[in-house]
């Protein structure tokens, strides 16, 4: 039996852990990190193409993010949360495309505009609503309302072509939206992640258990699925971002913080088009409002996608209930998730989630005609042959025990860490991938705390992620210097589109001239030098 030591070992292959592993080894080169993925390749779960929506979530366009209250009035604060967090994964891909650590940005990432689209007239007053909050703020500004029928037609010309013109429709548009491929961006973090001293990719390798001896260490036993080897893995810290896997695994370890946890899994269904006419007719997501009950992943799109370098049409997803955790899962991980602390939470859900329940029912029993009623709500002129049905991704909601003993459904991404900081866990879906630099930001700072207060960590941090440690919600001045440039880079920018950075500066650049140059005692010092230039950069203007 083969006994090595590592920094950290990371538990999936997914867009999680290879951001986890790649912030580590550009903080600290010399960190010995070990991947543990069970299937023969990596990201094929909920990280491949067909698996996921592929939005860049930014919460220009899902309505999910920004629900209307009882009394009428939208809140936003989920939206602006979800839009700052994205824009730190747009400045750490901008900085590994700059240091030649990506490839080309148009291998995993394309512009597409993001729309939200509603008919009818209470629907219509909300997107108005919404709109007038959301174009208010600086973190979307640059988002276009209609509601008259020809503007809306030309941005989205099959959406209208064939409808009711009585109806009254509405539609927001943002230009800077984007089509993520995120299979195709995290196997290239992974290749490089190959060609780095220090990291060990394991395939076809599963965890079978987890144990924390007395001096903090972890022995975690691995096996290979094909010759049934055994490992004994002793690492400093371990992360586990294994999807639908996850629960199981966070079970295993024993920590008491993992009491209480159940999981809910959703299955999903994406109608595909296969005329390629209809394809190349469409160039935009158009997100609408979700039926009741619905989960966040099945809200309604029309979805414009680019996977592995093909064009193509979907919509969807179609959502259905299976006891399977992930794709490539089996039917008795649910029943084999219940403990003795999380079955009057998976209980008491189950009790006061009976709309959800309605809706994966009355999902699970569609026809192909019904779904295709479901897409003529989008494409009026859609024709039943043109479309076949595809399977895609697997999610697991988190359930969490409230402080009442009973169980709270939970729609977001939750991370779960021992009180050493020696573990953490990501349980939850949306919005998923598109945030997961700020995802892992939060692992690292409540796991490498001391670390991540340290000088050179804290300077590499602001020059891979120039808004680190600075709220883009509140200082409009930082996302006018940084917003324009990883556009930019990233190739989301419409050529000739004004922006306020000079073309030749990178990234790290306009870090470096927001720092000055100088050296930091602290956090809080480089938000008052970003604020004192801000100030200048306004004087001079």
């Amino acid at each position: 039996m083969k006994h090595d030591i590592y920094d950290a070992l990371l538990v999936g292959s997914g867009t999680m852990s290879t951001t986890l592993a790649t912030l580590l080894k550009q903080l600290d080169p010399a960190l010995r990190i070990a991947m543990v993925e069970a299937l023969d390749d990596v990201a094929l779960e909920s990280t491949a193409g067909w698996n996921n929506a592929g939005t860049g979530h930014a919460a220009y366009c899902e309505l999910n993010y920004t629900p209307q209250n009882n009394d009428g009035n939208v809140e936003i604060s989920k939206a602006l949360g979800i839009n700052a967090a994205f824009e730190l994964s747009l400045q750490f891909w901008s900085y590994l495309v700059e240091n030649g650590d990506l490839p080309t940005p148009s291998q995993f990432i394309n512009p597409t505009p993001h729309c939200s689209f509603v008919w009818g007239e209470k629907n219509v007053a909300f997107l108005r609503k919404r709109y007038e909050l959301m174009s208010a703020h600086h973190l979307f500004k640059g988002m276009e309302y209609s509601e008259d029928p020809q503007q809306i037609e030309q941005w989205m010309p099959l959406v209208m072509e064939g409808r009711d013109t009585a109806e009254p429709v509405a539609a927001t548009r943002m230009k800077i939206g984007s089509d993520v491929d995120f299979g195709a961006l995290t196997r290239a973090m992974i290749n490089n992640l190959n060609q780095t001293e220090g990291f060990e990719l394991m395939l076809g390798t599963r965890v079978t258990h987890l144990q924390q001896e007395q001096d903090g260490h972890w022995q975690v036993r691995v096996r290979n699925n094909v010759t049934g080897e055994n490992e004994q893995l002793t690492t400093r810290f371990i992360f586990l971002g294994a999807g639908g896997a996850t629960l199981p695994l966070l079970q295993k370890s024993g920590i008491k913080e993992s009491r209480g946890y159940g999981g809910f899994p959703v299955s999903g269904q994406w109608l595909v088009c296969k005329d390629p006419a209809v394809v190349e007719a469409h160039s935009t997501k158009v997100y609408g409002k979700a039926a009741l009950g619905a989960p966040p992943m099945s809200v309604p799109h029309l979805d414009t996608r680019l996977i592995d370098g093909k064009k193509a049409l979907l919509f969807g997803p179609f959502a259905g209930f299976t006891t399977k955790f992930l794709k490539q899962g089996s039917i008795f991980d649910m029943p084999a998730s219940v403990r003795s602390d999380n079955l009057r939470p998976l209980l008491s859900v189950g009790a006061h989630n009976m709309d959800l329940t309605r809706y994966l029912i009355k999902e699970a029993l569609q026809s192909h005609h019904s779904r295709m009623e479901s897409l003529r709500q989008y494409l009026p002129n859609a024709k039943d042959e043109d479309w076949e049905l595809a399977t895609a991704g697997q999610r697991v909601q988190v359930i969490k025990r409230a402080s009442d003993g009973n169980g709270s459904l939970e729609f977001g991404t939750e991370m779960v860490a021992s009180e050493d900081g020696s573990l953490a866990a990501l349980l939850g879906a949306s919005p998923g991938a598109s945030i997961a630099v700020q995802a892992m930001l939060n692992v690292l700072t409540r796991c490498f705390s001391s670390r991540m207060q340290s000088e050179s960590w804290q300077q590499k941090l602001s020059q891979m992620i120039p808004s680190y440690g600075v709220s883009l919600t509140d200082n409009p001045e930082h996302l006018q210097q940084l917003r324009p440039r990883t556009l930019r880079t990233l190739g989301l920018l419409e050529a000739g589109t004004a922006t306020t950075q000079p073309a030749e500066h990178s990234v790290s650049d306009i870090a470096e001239r927001l720092r000055g140059g100088r050296k930091y005692d602290s956090l809080e010092s480089i938000k008052a030098s970003l604020g004192s230039v801000s100030k200048n950069s306004r004087r001079a203007s």
